[in-house]
């Protein structure tokens, strides 16, 4: 079993930054960040995986956001620049195993492949 905690969410204003930060209670291979969003399903935004050298971004958030890892820490970070008020949302930490040591990508960021998850921190974006 592993935990998951966020931290790092908040108010921000659009255009603005915000840093999320999750920290994993022991390693595992592969760890991401979800989002839900007003009236909105939950959606895949970044994962990474064991070693920190591959990640994998939504297109909404590509060029904006960067997705880090320490891997001695066992945690992972969401750095989101130029935030948009569409970016408003609970985002979620998740974890799965690897698969040779990358994330799952048939698809990437599909919900179901991913086994521990978070208890979400909020951003919320104002115009």
């Amino acid at each position: 079993q592993v935990q998951l905690v966020e931290s790092g969410g908040g108010s921000v204003q659009a255009g603005g930054s915000v840093r999320l930060s999750c920290a994993a209670s022991k390693f595992i291979t592969c760890m991401g960040w979800f989002r839900v969003g007003p009236g909105k399903n939950r959606e895949g935004v970044a994962d990474i995986n064991g070693s920190g050298d591959a990640t994998f971004y939504v297109d909404s958030v590509r060029g904006r956001f960067t997705i880090s890892r320490d891997v001695a820490k066992n945690t992972i970070y969401l750095e989101m620049n130029n935030v948009k008020v569409e970016d408003a949302a609970m985002y979620y930490c998740a974890a799965t195993r690897g698969v040779y040591g990358n994330c799952p990508n048939r698809p990437h960021l599909n919900p179901t492949s991913w086994l521990y998850w978070g208890q979400g921190t909020q951003v919320t974006v104002s115009s």
